[in-house]
């Protein structure tokens, strides 16, 4: 295979650079981090507040679910159109274009009078807020040298697991003292906020002229990707990652709860998760360079089979705290390699490989979620994670081995 094509990206000059080289690059990386942030709070909130919202609408477990699923499938599909808009508008304007749609669905969603308008309302800011983190993403490979990209990755993605941790563990706490109805209206506030913290935040240098190809230049760079053989195996990955991950941990809360635990206390313990990636992505941040990816690959691997063992046996209080933090150092090693990869597989289609990437993790997600819902309102909670225990090993073989042999084909 041919080497690849690295473009090479340069930002305004500035007086004050950072380590890595990118004039202004630390208070860059902070609004970054902090969008990365909000968005990761609203996904990852509705997870403790899904039995608050059965009760308090009438409704299963399941339905509610449903919620969920319904957001994850259009922070998805809408990647793509973001990935999109951004290299055609800019990534910056991009990301405060969809807060303000995020800010009116979260304001919506607190106000709720159904579950049907609250899946409509959950689709809408889902939709939106999936527009921060790929466009976050997309902006550090624009603006940071491939030799060190993987650091400032693993920053936005250790904010995103901050985020994790508060979400959860915030929104089952303020479930039960506040109601479920109060998280969404504090996202949405945030959200809002966001929108006029990103005025200080620069376009990158390499964002693309608008392309006036019409329908075929829109399409032609996500057509790139998908010629691109590593490319599908890495949207493939992406995809079953979705499922064994992000899935699966949306009913770690649930499963608790099954049990009789709080909302509290059971949005704190899967809050490990988040956690587990913000302690373990310093970690990785280190190794960069000094171990390659595809060990990293196999290290986030490790835990991701590990996380699923406890609870696949019995779920209880221990085996669903151990199961968040292998959760998240397998999003810190093996989700960081896999999105670092994205970046870099198709240079020429940045922007359309991430936000495919991001599409179909999240469709993966989605599709995850709405398969594992009869599970739960069954109360097969075991089942659920041992499903994603099975599915969990050859992911990780497949992740691990690939990404060994892209790297063999990369270098000569």
């Amino acid at each position: 295979m041919p080497d690849r094509p690295r473009r090479s990206t340069a930002a305004a000059p500035d007086p004050v650079p950072d380590p890595a080289g990118v004039p202004d690059g630390a208070r860059r990386l902070r609004l970054l981090q902090v969008a990365s942030l909000v968005s990761t709070c609203d996904r990852f909130a509705i997870a403790p507040l899904l039995v608050l919202i059965a009760i308090d609408l009438d409704v299963s477990l399941g339905v509610a679910a449903g919620v969920a699923s319904g957001y994850f499938l259009a922070y998805g599909l809408m990647q793509v159109v973001w990935g999109v808009l951004s290299d055609r508008l800019g990534r910056v304007r991009v990301m405060r274009m969809a807060l303000c749609g995020a800010a009116a669905g979260g304001l919506a969603s607190a106000l709720a009078p159904s579950v049907t308008v609250l899946l409509i309302a959950r689709i809408v800011t889902g939709g939106c807020f999936s527009a921060l983190i790929p466009a976050s993403l997309v902006y550090v490979g624009d603006t940071w040298p491939a030799n060190v990209r993987q650091r400032p990755l693993s920053d936005v993605l250790a904010a995103s697991a901050l985020g994790t941790a508060v979400a959860t563990a915030g929104a089952g706490l303020l479930g039960d003292l506040i109601g479920w109805r109060t998280v969404f209206a504090l996202t949405a506030a945030a959200g809002a906020g966001l929108f006029f913290g990103l005025r200080g935040l620069p376009e990158p240098d390499s964002v693309a002229a608008a392309d006036t190809g019409g329908l075929s230049g829109v399409l032609r760079p996500l057509g790139t990707v998908l010629a691109d053989g590593w490319a599908r195996i890495v949207l493939l990955l992406a995809f079953v990652e979705g499922v064994v991950v992000l899935a699966a941990l949306t009913f770690l809360a649930p499963a608790l709860q099954a049990l009789g635990s709080s909302a509290a206390v059971a949005g704190l313990v899967s809050g490990g998760f988040g956690v587990g990636a913000l302690v373990f992505s310093r970690l990785v941040r280190r190794l960069v360079g000094t171990i390659a990816p595809a060990g990293l690959a196999a290290i986030g691997g490790a835990f991701l089979v590990a996380a699923w063992i406890g609870p696949s046996i019995t779920v209880n209080v221990a085996t669903v705290l151990a199961a968040g933090a292998g959760l998240g150092g397998a999003w810190a090693f093996l989700h960081s390699t896999l999105q670092t990869w994205a970046t870099q597989v198709v240079p020429q289609a940045r922007a359309s490989a991430v936000a495919l990437f991001a599409a179909v993790l999240f469709l993966g997600s989605a599709a995850g979620t709405a398969l594992a819902a009869p599970l739960a309102d069954a109360g097969m909670f075991g089942s659920l994670f041992r499903a994603a225990l099975v599915v969990a090993v050859p992911l990780v073989l497949t992740a691990a081995l690939a990404r060994w042999r892209y790297g063999r084909v990369d270098r000569a």
